[in-house]
């Protein structure tokens, strides 16, 4: 029999990620769908989508057809190797094990290779059975004989993650303020309208998901951190039984003002070498408000000067510090008579 490159068939590497795999499909299914395709090649090239995806998309499958060697190139002449004549379909006959329809045409089954590799994980019915799967929301069975196994697995709990993960950037005027956040983020769902023969859904564009924008008002919790993840009960997605996932959302302090640790806040404060050596007054912002502060001689760059009570509000009442970080700068607009007062200075 011929050898199938699943990966080459999805264009991914061999080390592709499930996110990466599953993106390859959706793009690849959408364009060779026979409903959309309507070129001799597509029926073909729309079951060899699947079958990949099938493969690559559960990890026990993968890890078998992965236990292969990578040697191998699609069109080859392949036998199963010793060990492998176990997952059959009692010898090799499962090569209409699998059928897909749309619209009542038989678009025939899963190849011989597939049967030969995965017989034993396709549900044990017999070598000519035939048994309905659904890939991201196009349907595939042999008409009738579908009916009470498409059934009885709908009734089945979903086993699938609903959870999302996402970054939160926040500012430190976010954790000063203490107000609900606006969280707005995309978020992947199975498509809930695809009509149930297996026809073009235009709700999805035949993909099978639909990209949902939300927009979420969350208010963090008091001495929240970096890296904390803050959990969202219910904003995750949702499964074609109506149970919801969570949201969690993993803060991130991205402000291009203040450094943040904790409560204490730090700030660069610049000044010129004269400041520097002769000291001076600065008025500097603060999310308290603007004040002054004195820069005493002699500041070097680099010195802190710590102002107490000048940082983010503490759970239990009063507020950390503000650092106020020395940076000495040189003006660009330094003239000749200046350069040369420099220079003497340096002769000193």
């Amino acid at each position: 029999m011929e050898y199938k490159d699943y990966y080459d068939i999805l264009g991914v590497k061999r080390d592709a990620t499930d996110a990466e795999i599953k993106s390859a499909y959706r793009k690849l299914a959408r364009k060779y769908h026979p409903d959309v395709n309507k070129t001799k090649e597509a029926e073909s090239k729309f079951k060899d989508i699947n079958e990949a995806y099938e493969v690559l998309s559960d990890k026990q499958k993968r890890d078998r057809y992965d236990s292969l060697g990578s040697n191998w190139q699609g069109g080859q002449s392949w036998t199963p190797p010793p060990g492998f004549e176990q997952y059959g379909f009692g010898g090799g006959q499962g090569g209409a094990y699998q059928s897909f329809s749309f619209n009542g045409e038989d678009l025939g089954g899963f190849s011989d290779f597939f049967s030969s590799l995965f017989g034993d994980m396709m549900g044990g019915a017999s070598p000519r059975g035939a048994r309905g799967m659904n890939f991201g929301g196009f349907d595939f069975g042999a008409g009738q004989q579908q009916t009470h196994s498409t059934r009885r697995r709908q009734s089945a709990p979903p086993q699938e993650n609903l959870d999302v993960t996402k970054t939160l950037n926040i500012t430190a005027k976010d954790l000063f303020e203490r107000k609900p956040i606006t969280v707005k983020f995309n978020n992947v769902e199975k498509c809930t309208q695809c009509p149930p023969g297996g026809g073009f859904c235009s709700a999805c564009g035949g993909t099978g998901f639909k990209t949902e924008q939300k927009s979420l008002k969350v208010k963090l919790p008091p001495d929240v951190t970096e890296d904390k993840k803050v959990r969202v009960k219910g904003e995750g997605q949702t499964d074609s039984y109506g149970r919801k996932g969570d949201l969690y959302l993993i803060i991130h302090f991205k402000d291009s003002e203040y450094e943040i640790d904790g409560h204490d806040l730090t700030k660069e404060i610049e000044i010129t070498p004269p400041e520097a050596v002769l000291g001076t007054k600065k008025d500097i912002k603060t999310l308290h408000g603007n004040i002054g502060i004195k820069i005493p001689p002699k500041t070097s760059s680099g010195q802190v000067l710590r102002l107490k009570g000048l940082g983010l509000p503490k759970k239990d009442g009063g507020f950390g510090n503000l650092n106020a970080k020395i940076k000495i700068v040189i003006p660009k607009d330094i003239n000749a008579k200046q350069i040369e007062l420099y220079k003497k200075i340096a002769e000193l």
